[in-house]
């Protein structure tokens, strides 16, 4: 296992990419959060192994979700640039939200 970095120590290439990556994502970050938060609950009564279960597959559900709906969103984004660069010709059109 790896040791902590302490606050003054620098973070690694990794790190520092996770970290821009979940700023990009708001919605996964609060996921990710949500999903450490119930690893580290050390307050309130305790749960039984069954309860942390339930709760960890609903934030992964809900971590699932969010990750789906971004990569759709860049998808979709993806095409209409390279439908567009084919033929600029071509509109896009919004969906009604």
């Amino acid at each position: 296992m790896k040791k902590k970095k302490s606050a003054g120590q620098n973070l690694s290439e990794r790190e520092v990419r996770l970290i821009q990556q979940l700023r990009e994502r708001p919605a996964m970050m609060e996921r990710v959060q949500s999903i450490l938060e119930i690893a580290d609950n050390a307050e309130g009564p305790l749960k039984t192994a069954d309860e942390v279960e339930g709760l960890l597959i609903e934030e992964m559900r809900r971590l699932g979700n969010s990750t789906m709906k971004h990569w759709a969103t860049q998808a979709e984004e993806r095409i209409g640039s390279e439908l567009q660069e084919q033929d600029p010709t071509v509109l896009s059109r919004k969906k009604k939200r």
